[in-house]
């Protein structure tokens, strides 16, 4: 087998795990955050053993989490272009930035655009304002039943969400309206996703399914997604990956609608022989915990992702190379329920480094700060041996 042949990369994206504000974060009305530095203090400190290993601490001071003597590739990414949600956070990690912000709707989708909607969709819709999802769920969800109109809102994200009953409004349904709405929202209403939100239950106890699905626009620009295929590379997606790039470079896609599911897929995809590249999002630390400023339910999701961590780096061949991030912030000491622009944090650790401490040597790692596409640029140097000149990021590994 060849040199590049033998080798994989794994890329775990912790969403929303942030690591301090970004210069222009005051722009965004962010100044200030720091999602894993303020979790800590809120819970009165951290225990991850494995990424304190790695050097998450040695990348900020983090209450509980002690710098690393001898830590992995470590440090902070920033976004080049603008915007704070996953859809800017992944793309950037592969090397494609925005010009612009995707259009956002702080007051509600214009009375137009909702009759487009309703006439594309067959349904009528209710509430239509910025909202936080189980909100609106439970203000709604009754008035949904007796109506079968959709639950429509949005965010400070470029977001356009349908919320439905699955006994009222099937799946299936959903999804095709949430098809036709993503027809709707083209050219100056492009938003980055219009997302199905199917849920269940009764009034009082409603709860989301796992049904969620995202309808993206393409990336904007090539990824090193695309490099990795044209250069007959493998590309797995697990979990919203393959949503959020619309399939466009993903080979296959894996389950991922919890992080347990989603770490379950990663670690079946290391035990399989091969090369190529696993991509993948863990979704709770957003999604169930971040928006509801559940910091004990945080720092529990960030246990379990440090306990599959652990069993990965025993997985870990020689030829295989491991990187944890994330894609924006959203902390919980910060006013409101969004997400946060800030620094994601970086670590990233090789079989053969692993293999040189189990002799007794060491990690010899360093600390590395750059864009977010340098991910994508490490990532497509280690399989493949080469660069795309054409996008932004550098390799921080040779």
């Amino acid at each position: 087998m060849s040199r590049t042949g033998a080798r994989r990369a794994i890329v775990l994206v912790a969403d929303a795990c942030g690591v301090g504000a970004l210069p222009d974060a005051a722009r965004y009305g962010d100044e200030g955050t720091n999602t894993l530095g303020h979790l800590a203090e809120a819970v009165g400190g951290l225990s991850l053993p494995t990424m304190q290993a790695l050097g998450l601490g040695s990348i900020i001071p983090l209450e509980g989490v002690t710098a690393a003597e001898d830590p992995a590739i470590h440090g902070r990414l920033h976004a080049l272009g603008p915007g704070k949600d996953s859809i800017a956070g992944h793309w950037e990690l592969m090397g494609v930035v925005q010009e612009r912000a995707m259009p956002t709707y702080p007051a509600g989708f214009p009375p137009q655009l909702v009759s487009e909607l309703v006439a594309a969709m067959g349904r009528d819709v209710i509430c239509n304002r910025p909202d936080n999802g189980l909100a609106a769920i439970e203000e709604f969800g009754a008035e949904h039943l007796r109506t079968g109109a959709l639950i429509l809102y949005t965010s400070q994200d470029s977001v356009l969400q349908l919320a439905a009953h699955v006994e009222k409004v099937p799946a299936s349904e959903l999804y095709s309206a949430c098809a036709a709405a993503r027809s709707v929202m083209s050219g100056e209403h492009a938003v980055g996703r219009v997302i199905a939100r199917p849920f269940r239950g009764s009034p009082g106890s409603f709860e989301r399914t796992d049904g969620r699905r995202d309808y993206a626009l393409a990336p904007s620009g090539r990824s090193y997604l695309e490099e990795l295929r044209d250069a007959g590379v493998q590309v797995h997606g697990v979990g919203k990956i393959g949503d959020l790039f619309a399939g466009v470079g993903v080979s296959c896609s894996h389950p991922g609608a919890s992080n347990a599911r989603a770490l379950d897929s990663v670690e079946e995809l290391m035990e399989q022989p091969g090369s190529g590249l696993v991509f993948a999002n863990l979704i709770e630390t957003d999604q169930i915990y971040g928006h509801r400023k559940d910091v004990q339910g945080f720092a529990c999701a960030l246990v379990e992702i440090d306990r599959s961590l652990a069993s990965m780096l025993v997985r870990m061949r020689e030829g295989d190379l491991l990187i944890v991030t994330a894609d924006h912030g959203v902390d919980p000491a910060h006013a409101g329920t969004d997400h946060t622009r800030e620094y994601a944090p970086l670590l990233a650790v090789t079989g053969e480094m692993l293999a040189r401490r189990s002799a007794g040597g060491r990690l010899d790692g360093h600390r590395h700060d750059g864009p977010l596409a340098d991910v994508g640029a490490t990532v497509l140097a280690w399989l493949t041996a080469r660069e795309a000149g054409d996008l932004p990021g550098a390799a921080f590994i040779s």
